[in-house]
C-alpha cells in the first residue's frame, strides 16, 4: 500500500517535530531550570503560564509557556495592565524567546508543530474572516513565517496573510528556513513589540482583510527570504 503524498509529508513533519522537540527539551533542560528558578525568585509561583488556545481546526489545547508577568494588584485590570505587569525578566525572556521553551512539550504531545501559525486567543476564532480562519488548517507552531517576517512589528492583517500563505506552501525545506530565521530573530531581538504595546494589541476583527493572504502573495510578500 502506498501512502498519499500529503500523508507522507505530514508523517515526515511529525517525525521532525518529535525529534526536534525531544532534542530541544533535553538540551535546554539546564536553561529551563535556571529560568524557572529566576521566575520563582522574582515573580513567585506559578512559574509556568497555561492557557487554552485553538489548535488544528480550532480544537482547543492547553498551551504552556514560562510566565513573564507579575500577578495584577487588586486595583489593576488583568487584561488592561499587560505593559505594567511585564517584568524586566519577562521582557528579556520574550525578547530572546526563552519563554517559549516549555512549548516544546506541546510539540512533543502533538498539540503543536515546530513551525506553523502561532496559536492565538480562543476569542479570536469568531473574529477571523473566512480566509484568515484558514490558518487553522495546519497545527499551530512554536515559530512561523510571520515570526521571521517581522514578528509583532507586523499588523494583524500582515500576520494572517503570512499564516495563510504558509498553509498553502508549507514544506520541510521552508520549515528549515523558518527555523534558521527564528534563531536570528532571537539573537537580534527584532520585532518583539508592536509600536507602544508590549506585544500586540487585541485583534478585534477586520472584514476588509478577507483576501489579504492572496493579495500578499501577489505582491511578493509571501515567499520567505
Amino acid at each position: 500500500m502506498t501512502w498519499p503524498s500529503s500523508a507522507r509529508r505530514r508523517a515526515a513533519k511529525r517525525a521532525v517535530d518529535l525529534a526536534g522537540a525531544s532534542f530541544g527539551l533535553a538540551v535546554s533542560a539546564p536553561v529551563m531550570l535556571g529560568v524557572g528558578f529566576l521566575i520563582a525568585l522574582t515573580m513567585g509561583r506559578p512559574v509556568l503560564f497555561r492557557q487554552e488556545r485553538p489548535g488544528y481546526l480550532g480544537r482547543p489545547f492547553r498551551l504552556v509557556k514560562f510566565r513573564t508577568m507579575r500577578e495584577p494588584r487588586p486595583d489593576e485590570d488583568r487584561y488592561g495592565s499587560d505593559g505594567d505587569r511585564l517584568t524586566r525578566l519577562g521582557r528579556f525572556l520574550r525578547a530572546t524567546s526563552l519563554d517559549e521553551l516549555p512549548t516544546l512539550w506541546n510539540v512533543l504531545v502533538g498539540d503543536m508543530s515546530l513551525v506553523g501559525p502561532r496559536p492565538l486567543l480562543v476569542q479570536y476564532l469568531e473574529r477571523y474572516s473566512p480566509e484568515q480562519a484558514r490558518r487553522h488548517e495546519v497545527k499551530p507552531g512554536v515559530t512561523g513565517l510571520a515570526q521571521v517576517r517581522g514578528r509583532n512589528a507586523l499588523s494583524w492583517e500582515e500576520k494572517f496573510s503570512f499564516d495563510v500563505w504558509y498553509v498553502d506552501h508549507w514544506s520541510l525545506a521552508l520549515d528549515a528556513r523558518i527555523l534558521a530565521g527564528t534563531l536570528w530573530q532571537a539573537v537580534s531581538h527584532a520585532g518583539v513589540s508592536h509600536e507602544a504595546h508590549p506585544t500586540m494589541p487585541e485583534f478585534l476583527g477586520n472584514a476588509s482583510a478577507v483576501d489579504a493572504g492572496r493579495e500578499a502573495a501577489d505582491e511578493g510578500r509571501g515567499p520567505l527570504l
